[in-house]
């Protein structure tokens, strides 16, 4: 049977160790949250032939949810070089939102030609509280943006996240996520069943998976 382009990118994500799943020995995200699940995406800069399958999936997805997009911006570090292979793939002109404005010249904190009302997509790579790309969102807004939406890799499923997106009214698109991985894991074998009942236990509960393992 075919893979859905979910299970595509989870498997090509997984191929590339770009996703390491340690239930017994957690990981620690810039948040702070300990997770037995860490996921590096910057690694599929390295390998054409993923970043091209993440830039045409992410490209078609964009165009079916956002058509009147009118430019691609990514997150200063990681979205950067996925919001230039989509936007090459849309032929759309590409900005870069830097974490902070800069301490000289301009203080611009959105890089490229931004004309005020310009439909802009933002791109991550990964989402986990979602807090970082919301920050970027706010930055592109005040500097004359109309945010259309965010559009990312993949997504933890965290429901912190999911709050945030809702409380401010966001989009959000991703191309994989956290539950169709650690199923496409299992089938492969690459974890066991109890490692499985673990991951999805962190999914649902964070809060309570740190307590009992950390």
């Amino acid at each position: 049977m075919k893979q859905t382009i979910e299970q595509e990118v989870a498997t090509g994500l997984l191929a590339i160790q770009a996703v390491s799943l340690s239930p017994n020995e957690p990981f620690t995200w810039a948040s702070g949250i300990k997770s037995p699940i860490y996921c590096d995406n910057r690694l599929t800069m390295s390998y054409p032939e993923l970043r091209t399958t993440i830039a045409k999936g992410l490209a078609k997805k964009i165009k079916t949810q956002f058509p009147d997009v009118e430019m691609i911006a990514g997150t200063a570090t990681a979205g950067i070089p996925h919001a230039a292979f989509i936007a090459q793939e849309l032929n759309l002109p590409m900005s870069y939102i830097r974490s902070k404005p800069k301490d000289h010249g301009k203080t611009k904190q959105v890089e490229g030609k931004l004309e005020p009302g310009t439909k802009m997509v933002i791109i991550e790579d990964l989402i986990s509280t979602g807090g970082s790309v919301l920050e970027a969102r706010a930055a592109a807004t005040r500097e004359g943006a109309d945010v259309l939406g965010i559009a990312a890799i993949f997504t933890y499923e965290l429901e912190l996240a999911k709050e945030k997106f809702a409380a401010e009214n966001c989009p959000l698109l991703t191309l994989t996520d956290y539950s169709t991985l650690i199923n496409v894991a299992k089938e492969q074998g690459q974890i066991t069943q109890s490692d499985y009942e673990l991951l999805e236990f962190f999914k649902q509960n964070p809060k309570n998976w740190q307590q009992e393992n950390v």
